[in-house]
């Protein structure tokens, strides 16, 4: 694997809403050391999709099959896409971001043409992680879609996710949902999404991470993050992101009172915790449900472990 003074930047392609147009930049490479946390996300994910990329001749000596994706579940806000662009940072490896934008189009035929073009876009510039956001928009169920194009574009996916019309060698999937239980069956088949990882809501140390990392360099005064990190229990990182901001817009306003600057502060903060309820809740609830009666496979246990750890009704 090259180091990361081979490669200063990662190569990110996107859909630009502004632009109406895929655009390609270059941002700083983020790694698995710019992840605070998720140690055992990382584990998990290093053993099922970095390691046999890295050393494919160890798991085809053990019969065990190189290949297929992984799929990131688990509330909204909870760095699903940070991780992906981690993931293609440890892999040395492009990132494109396939999102709704980018395919959607009211005319018969265009979207599975666009997802297909995307692919394809892809296969020119491996080594990729392709990521597919809210996967479960393009790839939900098919036996309850009631449109016939929708069903197209489900199938189209498969056909580009297998690889049967061009070589996908050198594209590493990773799909995220927030609701993995839409999903159509056959996007879960062994080599297309062989692994499913839950992301919980940041833990203690991760929001007093969030926090800080927020807070930085802005006009602040005996902030004390601890604290706050320890009341904000079930945010995810966009609560915590979007509590800053509002603390910010406090301080703000006191600065155009007074006619100078006015720094962040603890009561700022805590205000700001006192308005927001974490948005994470609702999902849990649903994800409940599921996990405890249609989860034959036992595949979101650790929603009810986490459930459970937490207290969470």
């Amino acid at each position: 694997m090259e180091s990361n003074k081979q490669r200063p930047n990662l190569k990110v392609i996107s859909y630009d809403k502004e632009q109406d147009k895929i655009v390609e930049i270059e941002q700083k490479i983020e790694t698995f050391a710019d992840v605070g946390g998720l140690e055992e996300v990382k584990k998990k994910i290093k053993v099922d999709f970095i390691m046999p990329i890295q050393s494919p001749e160890i798991f085809k000596a053990f019969g065990k099959e190189v290949g297929g994706g992984i799929l990131f579940y688990g509330p909204p806000g909870c760095g699903k896409t940070f991780l992906a662009r981690a993931v293609a940072g440890e892999i040395n490896a492009n990132f494109l971001h396939l999102d709704l934008q980018s395919i959607l189009s009211k005319w018969s035929g265009e979207a599975e043409q666009n997802m297909h073009e995307f692919f394809e876009d892809a296969r020119r510039k491996t080594p990729c992680v392709l990521f597919i956001d809210e996967l479960d928009a393009l790839g939900g169920n098919r036996q309850k879609m009631h449109s016939h194009h929708d069903r197209l574009l489900v199938n189209q996916l498969l056909i580009e996710l297998d690889g049967s019309m061009a070589n996908n060698e050198g594209i590493y999937v990773i799909g995220a949902t927030n609701t993995p239980w839409y999903l159509d069956p056959a996007i879960r088949r062994p080599g297309r999404f062989n692994s499913l990882i839950f992301l919980s809501p940041p833990e203690l140390e991760e929001r007093k991470a969030i926090l800080a990392l927020k807070t930085a360099g802005k006009p602040q005064k005996d902030l004390q993050l601890d604290l706050v990190a320890k009341y904000t229990e079930h945010f995810s990182g966009a609560d915590i992101e979007y509590l800053v901001k509002d603390a910010i817009d406090a301080a703000i306003t006191r600065s155009f009172e007074t006619g100078e600057i006015q720094p962040l502060t603890n009561q700022d903060l805590l205000t700001a915790m006192k308005k927001r309820q974490p948005t994470t809740l609702e999902w849990f609830a649903t994800a409940k449900s599921y996990a405890t009666f249609s989860d034959a496979n036992n595949e979101y246990q650790d929603v009810l472990d986490y459930i459970f750890k937490n207290n969470l009704k």
